[in-house]
Protein backbone atom coordinates (compact mmCIF):
# COMPACT_ATOMS: atom_id res chain seq x y z
CA UNK A 1 0.00 0.00 0.00
CA UNK A 2 1.32 3.42 -0.94
CA UNK A 3 1.90 5.94 1.85
CA UNK A 4 3.36 9.45 1.83
CA UNK A 5 5.70 10.94 4.40
CA UNK A 6 7.41 14.29 4.68
CA UNK A 7 11.02 14.74 3.58
CA UNK A 8 13.59 15.27 6.34
CA UNK A 9 17.26 16.30 5.97
CA UNK A 10 18.24 12.70 6.77
CA UNK A 11 16.64 11.72 3.43
CA UNK A 12 18.95 13.97 1.37
CA UNK A 13 21.44 11.33 0.18
CA UNK A 14 18.86 8.67 -0.79
CA UNK A 15 16.73 11.40 -2.39
CA UNK A 16 19.59 12.44 -4.66
CA UNK A 17 20.42 8.82 -5.50
CA UNK A 18 16.75 8.24 -6.37
CA UNK A 19 16.74 11.30 -8.67
CA UNK A 20 19.94 10.18 -10.39
CA UNK A 21 18.29 6.88 -11.39
CA UNK A 22 15.04 8.49 -12.59
CA UNK A 23 14.42 8.98 -16.30
CA UNK A 24 12.31 12.07 -15.70
CA UNK A 25 14.53 14.05 -13.30
CA UNK A 26 17.40 16.49 -13.67
CA UNK A 27 19.93 17.83 -11.19
CA UNK A 28 17.47 20.62 -10.32
CA UNK A 29 15.36 18.05 -8.44
CA UNK A 30 18.22 17.06 -6.12
CA UNK A 31 18.55 18.23 -2.53
CA UNK A 32 22.10 19.25 -3.40
CA UNK A 33 20.60 21.85 -5.73
CA UNK A 34 17.51 22.77 -3.73
CA UNK A 35 19.50 23.26 -0.53
CA UNK A 36 21.33 26.30 -1.92
CA UNK A 37 18.14 28.24 -1.06
CA UNK A 38 18.90 27.68 2.63
CA UNK A 39 15.92 28.67 4.78
CA UNK A 40 14.27 30.79 2.06
CA UNK A 41 11.43 28.28 1.65
CA UNK A 42 9.27 26.29 4.05
CA UNK A 43 9.83 22.81 2.61
CA UNK A 44 6.90 20.42 2.24
CA UNK A 45 8.46 17.81 -0.05
CA UNK A 46 6.93 14.34 0.00
CA UNK A 47 8.23 10.78 -0.37
CA UNK A 48 5.95 7.95 -1.52
CA UNK A 49 6.77 4.51 -0.10
CA UNK A 50 5.46 0.96 -0.33
CA UNK A 51 6.77 -1.76 1.96
CA UNK A 52 9.75 0.42 2.82
CA UNK A 53 10.72 1.05 -0.81
CA UNK A 54 10.59 4.49 -2.39
CA UNK A 55 8.06 4.77 -5.22
CA UNK A 56 8.49 8.47 -5.97
CA UNK A 57 9.33 11.88 -4.58
CA UNK A 58 7.70 15.29 -4.97
CA UNK A 59 9.89 18.35 -4.34
CA UNK A 60 7.67 21.10 -2.93
CA UNK A 61 7.63 24.14 -0.68
CA UNK A 62 5.14 26.72 0.53
CA UNK A 63 4.73 29.73 -1.75
CA UNK A 64 6.49 32.63 0.03
CA UNK A 65 3.75 35.00 -1.17
CA UNK A 66 0.84 32.78 -0.12
CA UNK A 67 1.04 30.50 2.90
CA UNK A 68 -2.00 28.53 1.72
CA UNK A 69 -0.32 27.45 -1.51
CA UNK A 70 2.21 24.64 -2.05
CA UNK A 71 4.38 24.75 -5.17
CA UNK A 72 6.38 22.00 -6.83
CA UNK A 73 8.81 23.78 -6.57
CA UNK A 74 9.02 27.61 -6.09
CA UNK A 75 12.83 27.58 -6.24
CA UNK A 76 13.24 25.84 -9.61
CA UNK A 77 11.84 26.24 -13.12
CA UNK A 78 10.04 22.89 -13.00
CA UNK A 79 9.32 20.28 -10.35
CA UNK A 80 6.82 17.48 -10.45
CA UNK A 81 6.99 13.81 -9.55
CA UNK A 82 10.24 11.91 -9.78
CA UNK A 83 9.95 8.12 -10.09
CA UNK A 84 11.52 5.05 -11.70
CA UNK A 85 8.47 3.82 -13.57
CA UNK A 86 6.28 2.55 -10.74
CA UNK A 87 4.00 5.60 -10.86
CA UNK A 88 2.42 5.09 -14.26
CA UNK A 89 -1.23 5.29 -15.28
CA UNK A 90 -3.64 4.80 -12.37
CA UNK A 91 -0.73 4.60 -9.92
CA UNK A 92 0.15 8.20 -10.78
CA UNK A 93 -3.45 9.29 -10.34
CA UNK A 94 -3.49 7.67 -6.89
CA UNK A 95 -0.10 9.18 -6.03
CA UNK A 96 -1.16 12.71 -6.94
CA UNK A 97 -4.43 12.34 -5.08
CA UNK A 98 -2.62 11.08 -1.97
CA UNK A 99 -0.08 13.93 -2.18
CA UNK A 100 -2.93 16.44 -2.40
CA UNK A 101 -4.56 14.91 0.69
CA UNK A 102 -1.28 15.14 2.62
CA UNK A 103 -0.82 18.79 1.66
CA UNK A 104 -4.44 19.54 2.56
CA UNK A 105 -3.88 18.04 6.02
CA UNK A 106 -0.87 20.34 6.37
CA UNK A 107 -3.18 23.31 5.81
CA UNK A 108 -2.61 24.03 2.11
CA UNK A 109 -5.57 25.01 -0.04
CA UNK A 110 -3.94 24.75 -3.47
CA UNK A 111 -1.04 22.99 -5.17
CA UNK A 112 0.81 24.59 -8.10
CA UNK A 113 2.41 21.84 -10.16
CA UNK A 114 5.13 22.56 -12.72
CA UNK A 115 5.73 19.42 -14.82
CA UNK A 116 9.13 18.60 -16.30
CA UNK A 117 9.24 19.74 -19.96
CA UNK A 118 9.47 16.85 -22.39
CA UNK A 119 12.90 17.83 -23.74
CA UNK A 120 14.47 17.04 -20.36
CA UNK A 121 12.92 13.58 -20.01
CA UNK A 122 15.06 10.61 -21.02
CA UNK A 123 11.89 8.60 -21.65
CA UNK A 124 8.25 9.76 -21.93
CA UNK A 125 6.95 10.59 -18.46
CA UNK A 126 3.71 12.55 -18.79
CA UNK A 127 1.52 10.35 -16.63
CA UNK A 128 1.37 13.29 -14.22
CA UNK A 129 -0.36 15.44 -16.86
CA UNK A 130 -3.03 12.79 -17.21
CA UNK A 131 -3.38 12.64 -13.43
CA UNK A 132 -3.78 16.42 -13.30
CA UNK A 133 -6.62 16.17 -15.81
CA UNK A 134 -8.30 13.41 -13.82
CA UNK A 135 -8.12 15.42 -10.60
CA UNK A 136 -9.36 18.68 -12.09
CA UNK A 137 -6.06 20.52 -12.38
CA UNK A 138 -6.30 23.78 -14.33
CA UNK A 139 -3.56 25.29 -16.44
CA UNK A 140 -2.80 28.68 -14.89
CA UNK A 141 0.38 29.64 -16.74
CA UNK A 142 1.95 28.87 -20.10
CA UNK A 143 5.40 30.10 -21.19
CA UNK A 144 6.77 29.75 -24.71
CA UNK A 145 10.36 28.51 -24.78
CA UNK A 146 12.62 28.45 -27.85
CA UNK A 147 14.28 25.08 -28.39
CA UNK A 148 16.47 23.56 -31.10
CA UNK A 149 16.09 19.88 -31.97
CA UNK A 150 19.78 19.24 -32.56
CA UNK A 151 19.25 16.44 -35.09
CA UNK A 152 16.70 18.48 -37.05
CA UNK A 153 17.43 22.18 -36.49
CA UNK A 154 15.44 24.75 -38.42
CA UNK A 155 17.47 27.07 -40.70
CA UNK A 156 19.23 30.00 -39.09
CA UNK A 157 18.17 33.44 -40.27
CA UNK A 158 20.31 35.58 -42.53
CA UNK A 159 20.67 38.08 -39.69
CA UNK A 160 22.20 35.44 -37.40
CA UNK A 161 24.53 34.33 -40.20
CA UNK A 162 25.67 37.93 -40.69
CA UNK A 163 26.17 38.32 -36.95
CA UNK A 164 28.31 35.19 -36.82
CA UNK A 165 30.51 36.36 -39.70
CA UNK A 166 30.96 39.73 -38.00
CA UNK A 167 31.88 38.05 -34.71
CA UNK A 168 34.46 35.84 -36.39
CA UNK A 169 36.11 38.92 -37.91
CA UNK A 170 36.07 40.85 -34.64
CA UNK A 171 38.85 39.00 -32.87
CA UNK A 172 36.68 37.95 -29.93
CA UNK A 173 38.11 35.26 -27.68
CA UNK A 174 35.82 32.59 -26.21
CA UNK A 175 36.70 31.27 -22.75
CA UNK A 176 34.98 28.90 -20.35
CA UNK A 177 35.03 28.09 -16.67
CA UNK A 178 33.39 29.14 -13.38
CA UNK A 179 36.22 31.61 -12.73
CA UNK A 180 34.60 33.92 -15.30
CA UNK A 181 31.32 34.26 -13.36
CA UNK A 182 32.60 37.23 -11.35
CA UNK A 183 33.41 39.19 -14.52
CA UNK A 184 30.21 38.10 -16.28
CA UNK A 185 27.76 38.95 -13.50
CA UNK A 186 27.88 42.77 -13.89
CA UNK A 187 26.99 42.25 -17.57
CA UNK A 188 24.11 39.91 -16.62
CA UNK A 189 22.83 42.30 -13.95
CA UNK A 190 22.99 45.39 -16.17
CA UNK A 191 21.36 43.50 -19.06
CA UNK A 192 18.39 42.37 -17.00
CA UNK A 193 17.95 45.74 -15.35
CA UNK A 194 17.97 47.65 -18.64
CA UNK A 195 15.82 45.21 -20.60
CA UNK A 196 13.33 44.04 -17.98
CA UNK A 197 13.82 46.05 -14.80
CA UNK A 198 14.68 42.93 -12.81
CA UNK A 199 17.71 41.41 -11.10
CA UNK A 200 19.16 37.93 -11.72
CA UNK A 201 17.42 35.06 -9.93
CA UNK A 202 20.83 34.07 -8.51
CA UNK A 203 23.41 36.32 -6.91
CA UNK A 204 26.97 35.85 -8.11
CA UNK A 205 27.70 34.06 -4.82
CA UNK A 206 24.79 31.65 -5.37
CA UNK A 207 25.61 30.82 -8.99
CA UNK A 208 29.27 30.34 -8.04
CA UNK A 209 28.25 27.98 -5.24
CA UNK A 210 26.04 25.99 -7.63
CA UNK A 211 28.82 25.83 -10.24
CA UNK A 212 31.13 24.43 -7.57
CA UNK A 213 28.54 21.84 -6.54
CA UNK A 214 27.73 20.86 -10.14
CA UNK A 215 30.93 21.33 -12.17
CA UNK A 216 29.71 19.03 -14.96
CA UNK A 217 26.17 20.39 -15.08
CA UNK A 218 26.71 24.17 -14.83
CA UNK A 219 29.07 25.88 -17.26
CA UNK A 220 30.01 29.51 -17.83
CA UNK A 221 31.10 30.73 -21.28
CA UNK A 222 32.25 34.28 -22.01
CA UNK A 223 33.38 36.33 -24.99
CA UNK A 224 36.23 38.77 -24.38
CA UNK A 225 37.28 41.78 -26.40
CA UNK A 226 40.91 42.09 -25.33
CA UNK A 227 40.48 41.58 -21.55
CA UNK A 228 36.90 42.81 -21.26
CA UNK A 229 33.97 40.40 -20.90
CA UNK A 230 31.41 41.71 -23.38
CA UNK A 231 28.95 38.77 -23.40
CA UNK A 232 28.38 35.39 -21.81
CA UNK A 233 26.18 32.38 -21.17
CA UNK A 234 25.49 30.21 -18.16
CA UNK A 235 24.50 26.76 -19.37
CA UNK A 236 22.64 24.07 -17.40
CA UNK A 237 23.65 20.70 -18.85
CA UNK A 238 21.29 17.73 -18.55
CA UNK A 239 21.51 14.36 -20.35
CA UNK A 240 19.11 15.30 -23.16
CA UNK A 241 19.01 19.09 -23.12
CA UNK A 242 21.44 21.99 -22.75
CA UNK A 243 19.62 25.02 -21.34
CA UNK A 244 20.81 28.63 -21.50
CA UNK A 245 19.96 29.79 -17.98
CA UNK A 246 21.52 33.22 -18.49
CA UNK A 247 22.17 35.11 -21.74
CA UNK A 248 23.84 38.52 -21.57
CA UNK A 249 25.71 41.01 -23.73
CA UNK A 250 26.67 44.63 -23.24
CA UNK A 251 26.52 47.26 -26.00
CA UNK A 252 30.06 46.49 -27.15
CA UNK A 253 29.30 42.79 -27.37
CA UNK A 254 26.11 43.47 -29.33
CA UNK A 255 28.00 45.57 -31.87
CA UNK A 256 30.48 42.70 -32.37
CA UNK A 257 27.94 39.86 -32.64
CA UNK A 258 29.35 38.20 -29.50
CA UNK A 259 26.23 36.17 -28.70
CA UNK A 260 26.15 34.77 -32.22
CA UNK A 261 29.66 33.40 -31.71
CA UNK A 262 28.90 32.09 -28.23
CA UNK A 263 25.72 30.33 -29.31
CA UNK A 264 27.31 28.85 -32.41
CA UNK A 265 30.03 27.31 -30.25
CA UNK A 266 27.63 26.14 -27.52
CA UNK A 267 25.18 24.56 -29.98
CA UNK A 268 27.97 22.71 -31.78
CA UNK A 269 29.31 21.39 -28.47
CA UNK A 270 25.83 20.33 -27.35
CA UNK A 271 25.36 18.37 -30.56
CA UNK A 272 28.79 16.74 -30.20
CA UNK A 273 28.02 15.76 -26.59
CA UNK A 274 25.03 13.66 -27.69
CA UNK A 275 22.35 16.00 -26.35
CA UNK A 276 19.06 16.07 -28.24
CA UNK A 277 17.98 19.67 -27.57
CA UNK A 278 19.38 23.14 -26.97
CA UNK A 279 16.92 25.30 -25.05
CA UNK A 280 17.13 29.11 -25.01
CA UNK A 281 14.43 29.47 -22.34
CA UNK A 282 11.15 31.33 -22.52
CA UNK A 283 10.59 34.95 -23.57
CA UNK A 284 7.52 35.70 -21.48
CA UNK A 285 6.53 38.39 -19.02
CA UNK A 286 3.59 38.81 -16.65
CA UNK A 287 3.35 35.11 -15.83
CA UNK A 288 3.18 34.06 -19.48
CA UNK A 289 0.50 36.47 -20.66
CA UNK A 290 2.90 38.74 -22.56
CA UNK A 291 5.43 37.52 -25.12
CA UNK A 292 8.55 39.64 -25.60
CA UNK A 293 8.44 39.35 -29.37
CA UNK A 294 11.89 40.84 -29.97
CA UNK A 295 13.56 38.39 -27.60
CA UNK A 296 11.52 35.47 -28.96
CA UNK A 297 12.48 36.40 -32.53
CA UNK A 298 16.16 36.61 -31.60
CA UNK A 299 16.12 33.10 -30.12
CA UNK A 300 14.03 31.65 -32.95
CA UNK A 301 16.51 32.93 -35.54
CA UNK A 302 19.08 30.37 -34.37
CA UNK A 303 16.83 27.59 -35.70
CA UNK A 304 14.63 27.09 -32.65
CA UNK A 305 11.01 25.98 -32.52
CA UNK A 306 8.48 26.46 -29.73
CA UNK A 307 8.02 24.35 -26.60
CA UNK A 308 5.38 25.22 -24.01
CA UNK A 309 6.25 25.22 -20.29
CA UNK A 310 3.09 24.82 -18.23
CA UNK A 311 1.95 25.43 -14.66
CA UNK A 312 -1.15 23.74 -13.23
CA UNK A 313 -3.14 24.42 -10.09
CA UNK A 314 -5.25 21.98 -8.09
CA UNK A 315 -7.73 23.08 -5.46
CA UNK A 316 -7.21 20.93 -2.36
Amino acid sequence: MMRWRWFTPADSAPWDAFCAASYGATFLHTRRFLSYHGSRFDDCSLIAECDGQWLGVLPAAIDPSDGDRAVSHPGISYGGFVHHGRLRGEAMVQALQAACEALQQRGCRTLVYKPVPTMYQRSPAQDDLYALFRLGGLRVRSDLSSCIALDHALPRSERRERGLKKARRSGLALEGGPQHLTDLWPVVTDNLQRAHGVTPVHTVEEITLLAERFPRQIECRVARAEKRVVAGLVLFMTPRCVHAQYIASNAEGQSMGALDLLFDSAIQEARASGASFFDFGHSNEQRGRVLNEGLHRFKSEFGAGGVVLEHYEIAL
